[in-house]
C-alpha cells in the first residue's frame, strides 16, 4: 500500500515510519501523499488512540531529497503543495502524535518533529536546523513551531547559526519531552505511547486545541471557547468512567470515546 512509509497498529497506538533509509528517510513528493493519508487513515479511526512518527535505521528524517529538487524549481510552490498540506494534516489532527527521533533529525525533518506534539529522542538522536547553511529559511512551519517550544532568543539562535543540537541539549532546552537511551529505545518509546493511548483521548484532542486557541483569542473569547470545550468533555463516556472510577477508588479504564 505504501512505497515510502510502513503503517502499522497496535495497542491503540498507530506506528508511522519513514522508511527511505538509504536516503536517511529524506522527504519526496510520494512520501508527503503517504504521510498525509496515513495521518487521515489514523485521524478517521477508531482503534487509532495516538500516533507515533519515527524513522528506518539511523536517521529520523533528513529533510528534503535534493535529487528530487533543482535550483529552477520554485520552493514556494513546493511548500504550498507538498509540505503546507502535511504540517496541516498534522496540526489538524486532534489525536496525539508523538515523533520518536531515532537518528538525526534536520531541516524539514526538524519540522516535522516539531510539529508533533512530543518528541521522545535517542541519546545518539540530534537536531539542525540547516536551512541557513544552503541560504534558505527555515520552513514547514518551524519557525511557528520553535518559537513556542525553544522561545524566540534560541529559536532565533538555532536558525541562524545552523549547529547541531545534541540529545542532551535538546533536553536542557525543551526540545525534548525525554532522551531515552539506544538500550531502552523499543521498550520506553512504546510504553510511552501506550500510556497516552490509555488516557481519555477526546479530552486530549479538545487540550490540544485549546492550548492552540489560547494564542489568537482574547482572554474573554477563549473562556467563552473553553467552555464549550469542557461541554463537550462532560458529553464523553470517558468522563463518566473517571468520576465513576473516582467515587471506587479505583483506576479509570478510558476507552477514547
Amino acid at each position: 500500500m505504501y512505497e515510502t512509509i510502513t503503517y502499522r497498529v497496535e495497542n491503540g497506538v498507530a506506528w508511522l515510519t519513514l522508511n527511505r533509509p538509504d536516503k536517511l528517510n529524506a522527504f519526496t513528493a510520494q512520501m508527503h501523499k503517504e504521510i498525509q493519508q496515513a495521518i487521515k487513515k489514523s485521524t478517521s479511526s477508531d482503534v487509532v488512540r495516538v500516533i507515533v512518527i519515527t524513522g528506518e535505521g539511523r536517521a529520523f528524517c533528513s529533510g528534503q531529497d535534493l535529487a528530487d529538487v533543482d535550483e529552477n524549481m520554485n520552493l514556494g510552490q513546493i511548500l504550498r503543495e507538498q509540505y503546507g498540506p502535511t504540517m496541516k494534516q498534522i496540526a489538524s489532527c486532534e489525536k496525539p502524535i508523538i515523533a520518536a527521533v531515532n537518528g538525526v533529525s534536520a531541516g524539514a525533518g526538524f519540522s516535522l518533529a516539531l510539529a508533533c506534539d512530543f518528541r521522545l529522542v535517542s541519546e545518539k538522536a540530534s537536531f539542525i536546523n540547516a536551512f541557513v547553511n544552503i541560504g534558505l529559511i527555515p520552513d514547514s512551519g518551524n519557525l511557528y513551531y520553535l518559537s513556542r517550544i525553544v522561545g524566540h532568543a534560541k529559536a532565533l539562535e538555532l536558525s541562524v547559526f545552523g549547529e547541531k543540537v545534541p540529545a542532551a541539549e535538546a533536553e536542557k532546552i525543551g526540545l525534548a519531552t525525554k532522551v531515552i537511551s539506544v538500550e531502552d529505545w523499543n521498550e520506553q518509546v512504546t510504553a510511552f505511547a501506550e500510556n497516552i493511548a490509555s488516557r481519555p483521548t477526546k479530552a486530549i484532542g479538545l487540550i490540544k486545541r485549546y492550548l492552540e486557541a489560547s494564542y489568537h483569542l482574547s482572554l474573554e473569547e477563549y473562556l467563552k471557547e473553553e467552555a464549550e470545550g469542557q461541554r463537550i468533555a462532560g458529553l464523553t463516556k470517558d468522563y463518566l468512567e473517571g468520576v465513576t472510577a473516582f467515587s471506587e477508588k479505583r483506576k479509570p479504564q478510558f476507552i477514547g470515546k
